[in-house]
């Protein structure tokens, strides 16, 4: 909103200073700035409200050290986050932008679902919480809204320069800018040379409506794995707050590239036009990450329960799907993955043994991932300060991808 009254304000009054809200670097800085102050400044009046209310983690005793000392700690402080989101996102971003009210709908209506999940735990006194369904149908419902738009919208496209932005650059600025801006549902490959992948090409029949499928259907893998990856990762303190602010510093840095052309053209990535916006989402995302760890860090003042996780999760799934670098989650949210994983293989191996042994056996000591380190009898803060140590690296691996083919 604030960007449309500087602009008001520079076009029609030529108010000294208003032109620099056209820049997304400065509206970028102040989204972080502002989303950080919401996270601190509040975050501490949440905390006291939540305690009034008595709105208590219920602990499940697992053995692990410490861990009864949590009881009672608040959650649903995903609260914070999404405040922290949203309310920079519309202060400073173009809100007629596809991608930002794309992005501005997967938080709300995840952190709805989130919300509702812990009400139903706190309130209800209801463990289970909301049923898993239930959460399937509202994740489903997200990549199918996700999917369909990006596929069908008409703002949605990829554009090709006749000349490279460079070219167009070295001649002059008075160079008429030839381009075209067509549909496409091309991702990138990471790590391989000609890294473009279509995925109508998975469509033998070439039929529009069933390629529409298949990419809705994927569109809906990445936002329900991811989503309940990051849900499973919020086991101990600072973690999921920590890891999320890692790849959404990453993923500001490959908006930034794919929507400026330059940039885009030097690296040889995809130009995705208003894809530029994101950077303003990302830097507020970022900012009510690390903002949130100032009361999430160990001991945890506060948890931001399912409202937070399934947001966060949901959030990069579909920020790595408009800049098409879903491919590339698999090692940017590998944290969220092999915490997935972990759990699938438990789990599977378990029932495996038991049915041939009569006797279920265990791969870990516990799942998901951190749970055994824990068993180990690491420190909480270690685990969680190594974990962030190889988010840094696999994030920095994720960027060399725009190099390394």
């Amino acid at each position: 909103m604030l960007y449309y009254l500087f602009d008001f304000l520079d076009r029609e009054y030529d108010l000294i200073g208003a032109g620099v809200f056209q820049y997304i670097s400065f509206r970028a800085g102040m989204a972080v700035l502002v989303s950080l102050l919401i996270t601190i400044t509040f975050g501490k009046s949440l905390i006291t409200m939540l305690r009034k209310k008595q709105v208590g983690e219920t602990i499940r005793d697992l053995g692990l050290e410490g861990q009864m000392q949590k009881k009672g700690t608040p959650t649903m402080g995903g609260l914070i986050i999404i405040a922290a989101i949203v309310i920079p996102t519309l202060l400073f971003a173009k809100l007629e932008n596809i991608y930002v009210i794309l992005l501005l709908v997967t938080t709300l209506v995840l952190g709805g679902i989130g919300f509702l999940d812990d009400y139903i735990k706190v309130f209800k006194k209801n463990k289970e919480g909301l049923a898993g369904k239930f959460k399937v149908v509202g994740q489903v419902s997200v990549g199918l809204i996700v999917g369909a738009t990006l596929f069908f919208s008409d703002d949605v496209v990829v554009r090709e320069f006749n000349k490279t932005p460079v070219e167009i650059q070295q001649e002059g600025e008075e160079q008429i800018v030839s381009y075209t801006d067509s549909k496409s549902t091309t991702t990138t490959i990471p790590f391989v040379k000609n890294n473009e992948l279509d995925y109508s090409k998975l469509n033998p029949t070439e039929n529009e409506l069933i390629t529409a499928g298949i990419y809705i259907l994927i569109v809906i893998f990445f936002v329900t794995a991811i989503s309940n990856g990051a849900n499973i990762t919020d086991g101990i303190d600072g973690l999921a707050a920590g890891t999320s602010a890692i790849i959404g510093l990453t993923l500001a840095i490959l908006a930034y590239i794919s929507g400026n052309a330059i940039f885009s053209d030097y690296l040889n990535v995809m130009f995705i036009p208003r894809s530029g916006e994101l950077v303003i989402f990302c830097t507020a995302f970022v900012g009510a990450c690390v903002g949130f760890l100032w009361y999430n860090s160990y001991p945890a003042q506060v948890f931001m329960g399912d409202t937070g996780s399934l947001s966060l999760g949901g959030i990069i799934a579909v920020l790595a799907l408009v800049l098409r670098k879903e491919l590339l989650i698999p090692v940017l949210c590998g944290i969220f993955v092999i915490e997935n994983l972990s759990v699938i293989i438990q789990v599977s191996y378990f029932k495996y043994t038991k049915k041939k042994y009569g006797e279920g056996r265990r791969i870990f000591k516990m799942s998901p991932l951190h749970h055994h380190y824990q068993k180990m009898e690491i420190p909480e803060p270690k685990i969680v300060t190594r974990f962030w140590i190889v988010g840094i690296l696999l994030a920095i691996i994720a960027l060399a991808t725009l190099k390394l083919r």
